[in-house]
């Protein structure tokens, strides 16, 4: 797997040199891609900004285009997918179900409106307030789902009139690659640009003189650099960062009827979700069958390479990532939890960490106030409901939320006082191209999907015409 290249005015494009990617379930290299020079990223700027001058003109090619693009992915699922698996460890029947999720937000995109607003006609004047792109995109997308949420950053962009310059993350650039040559065939040359490298990169791509708009997934440390990089050239900045969602059990709810949904919650991808449950408050009365509930998911939960049929959860995608699951671990088990399920690294090659339950734990300890981003959930006891509502709301983080209860109405009111962008109810990671999706405090500035997501590559202009 070396034969990747990069998409630079809708050309295939090689690197003087190449950088190894690691299979994350041996924790060997098994391919190579390009590492984008300076001068060729300064070529993707170019090319974008020129393509940028037909490409916003026409909407209905914009949208024939995405529609396009979204067939030519879920035609290539089954092709794509081992790519993906290659570098980012998720099952095979997970990766082919990402490639047709990102075909499926361009689809929405792709018939969403763009509005006009009329805010006057009388006898002075005819004024509309109307949506104008913002001209070139640079958007640079994460590990955990790289195709998938560049479709996010792809779809609303590209359907407002701008172009993009994307970049993957060094960790999981196979598939991205993958994407854009894929893509030459349906996209005018230059409208989707796709490079590969490490965070040099990313760093150049924010500071460049080109693009007018910064959309980045990842860090809230990397997302703050981002910020930072793009305010002296005042590009606008969407930034989806991290999360330490909090799920609040009231003391009315059966442990054993929610605990498949919270184990789903919790360890979709393995842990590997901005907005998975991070922690989870139980009542005392419950505690303990709120525990081996879902401890007892996490010992029959089958983990191995995503090769390998029948496997539910893959690796930690690297190394660094790997070894942060485990310190956190350590750390909460010589501060007294209990690992009621797992607790340390599996035998043999990869990144392959225990599905851990962690029991015995409360707020202060680093596992449930810092982002695991891992396969390990702690469960805390409360004995006061308002209090379990100000330590799930004691953090900078603010993405994601959940409260579970047999009362919908009672769930939703205490759902509805949680500090973060998303307040779930009975359920949790239900996610969807028309539900906008951001975060308060450190997780985020902006949001993305729905019109509310397209409205953020887009700036407002008011069209008066005076009938004087």
């Amino acid at each position: 797997m070396s034969d990747f290249t990069m998409t630079i005015g809708g050309e295939g494009v090689a690197a003087p040199t190449t950088f190894g990617v690691v299979d994350p379930a041996t924790g060997e290299v098994h391919a190579q891609a390009p590492d984008c020079t300076e001068r060729q990223l300064d070529e993707a700027m170019a090319a974008a900004a020129g393509a940028y001058k037909d490409w916003k003109k026409d909407e209905t090619t914009r949208r024939k285009a995405l529609h396009a693009a979204a067939d030519l992915l879920m035609a290539n699922a089954e092709t794509i997918a081992p790519v993906l698996t290659g570098e980012q460890g998720k099952p095979l029947k997970d990766a082919a179900f990402e490639v047709i999720g990102a075909g499926f937000w361009l689809k929405y995109f792709a018939d969403l409106e763009l509005p006009r607003e009329v805010i006057q006609d009388d006898d002075k004047a005819f004024v509309e307030v109307v949506r104008r792109p913002m001209g070139v995109v640079a958007a640079i997308t994460p590990w955990n789902f790289p195709l998938a949420l560049a479709a996010w950053k792809m779809a609303p962009a590209l359907l407002a009139g701008n172009t993009m310059v994307l970049k993957p993350s060094p960790y999981t650039p196979l598939s991205s690659l993958k994407m854009g040559e894929l893509l030459r065939e349906v996209l005018p040359p230059g409208v989707l640009n796709v490079v590969s490298g490490g965070d040099g990169l990313g760093a150049w791509m924010t500071a460049h003189e080109i693009p007018r708009k910064v959309s980045f997934t990842g860090s809230v440390a990397t997302g703050k650099k981002v910020a930072i990089s793009a305010a002296p050239d005042l590009k606008r900045v969407t930034l989806e960062l991290g999360g330490n969602d909090p799920a609040i059990l009231l003391d009315d709810v059966d442990p054993a009827k929610v605990a498949g949904k919270l184990f789903s919650g919790a360890f979709q991808n393995n842990g590997q979700v901005c907005s998975a449950i991070k922690r989870v408050y139980a009542p005392e009365s419950l505690y303990a069958d709120v525990v081996e509930a879902l401890a007892e998911r996490a010992r029959s939960a089958k983990v191995g390479p995503g090769t390998q049929e029948g496997v539910k959860y893959g690796p930690v995608n690297n190394k660094p990532q790997y070894e942060r699951v485990g310190e956190l671990v350590s750390d909460a088990l010589s501060n007294g939890a209990r690992a009621a399920a797992g607790g340390k690294p599996m035998d043999g090659p990869g990144y392959f960490f225990e599905p851990t339950i962690l029991a015995d734990v409360s707020d202060g300890t680093r596992i449930v106030d810092e982002e695991q981003f891992g396969p390990a959930l702690p469960v805390i006891a409360y004995s006061d409901l308002d209090d379990a509502l100000e330590r799930a709301n004691g953090t900078h983080f603010g993405l994601s939320g959940s409260v579970w209860s047999a009362d919908a109405d009672r769930a939703a009111d205490i759902a509805g006082q949680l500090e973060c962008g998303t307040a779930w109810v009975n359920t949790h990671l239900a996610l969807a191209p028309h539900q906008p999706f951001g975060g308060f405090k450190w997780s985020g500035v902006g949001v993305e999907n729905g019109p509310w997501g397209l409205y953020g590559f887009t700036e407002l202009q008011v069209l008066h015409r005076s009938k004087r």
